[in-house]
């Protein structure tokens, strides 16, 4: 089930994530893109998107579409711990001033980004009803956000689906080279391992993740949007591999021998996550989705950029 001549925004549209989904969606949706450039760059956008250079605090947004698609964030522990104030700004009020733009433009569809790092640590997958916690003002935005969305749905019967990324990832041959030392830590270990440094590890290497490709994200996205899903839904494998391991497959398909370099994790142990894994028998139930896009694909495609010159 896919979104066909629908009109679209998409804040946020040009980062990672955000880009992938404009572009994708362009093929058959009239896409609009909102993002001010913090984090994102036109250049990740196919000429089909039209983008306009705002920020989601500001008012008078192009909100008058059939769905929105709210992926603007400061999106990382570092980027909220430097500046609370501003990553509540733009995580939750940015969020609530999209989202009643849109509604007082007749818009009830509205898929955003939440996170999984609100599990914390757990080896074994995350169900959406399990209990959870906020241990950075990251999550607390996010958490703040799924709130917000509860009332927007309850209050006013829109269709308010939050989205918990696990892990997401593409290379720095896709839309995450911009992002550098915020993309996620395959991108930038196959960038390491390909120019012959040593990749940096924080402690031991054994810690996991549920990495999820980015092109299994835009579809979990699509597809909450064409079924109007409504609730909190995770978009993640249920597969998790330790960095020790990524580092391992990156080698192999590099077709080269770099080293690790190990080093003390500089995030605080209370709040660091050492594990993630996906349960998501909610959204494969409600809308179909299975990723499809396995671990050693993922890996491939991320080293194709090396390994095809």
């Amino acid at each position: 089930m896919e979104l066909e001549d629908h009109t679209v925004l998409v804040t946020g549209g040009a980062g990672f994530i955000g880009s992938n989904l404009a572009n994708h969606l362009a093929e058959a949706n009239d896409v609009t893109v909102v993002d001010d450039c913090y984090l994102g760059t036109p250049k990740n956008l196919a000429d089909e998107v039209d983008f306009v250079d705002a920020s989601v605090l500001e008012d008078d947004l192009p909100t008058d579409v059939d769905v929105v698609f709210h992926l603007a964030a400061l999106s990382s522990y570092a980027m909220h711990e430097e500046d609370p104030t501003t990553g509540a700004r733009v995580n939750v009020e940015g969020f609530v001033n999209v989202v009643e733009q849109a509604r007082e433009d007749g818009c009830d569809t509205v898929v955003y980004a939440s996170t999984s790092s609100i599990y914390g640590s757990r080896t074994e997958p995350s169900p959406e009803e399990m209990d959870v916690a906020v241990n950075t003002g990251y999550e607390a935005s996010k958490l703040a956000r799924e709130r917000y969305g509860e009332y927007f749905s309850n209050h006013y019967d829109m269709s308010m689906a939050g989205m918990r990324f696990f892990s997401v990832y593409q290379g720095y041959g896709g839309a995450e080279e911009h992002k550098g030392e915020y993309a996620n830590v395959i991108a930038q270990f196959a960038d390491d391992i390909a120019d012959g440094e040593a990749p940096v590890l924080y402690g031991d290497g054994t810690q996991t993740r549920d990495f999820t490709h980015v092109d299994d994200i835009v579809r979990g996205l699509e597809l909450a949007a064409a079924h109007e899903l409504d609730g909190i839904y995770n978009l993640g494998t249920g597969d998790a591999y330790d960095f020790n391991t990524v580092v391992e497959m990156l080698n192999d398909e590099l077709g080269t021998d770099v080293e690790p370099e190990y080093v003390e994790n500089p995030i605080p142990e209370d709040v660091y996550v050492y594990d993630t894994c996906a349960d998501a028998s909610k959204i494969r139930e409600e809308a179909g989705w299975e990723p499809r896009i396995d671990f050693e694909e993922g890996i491939r495609r991320v080293c194709a950029q090396y390994t095809d010159e």
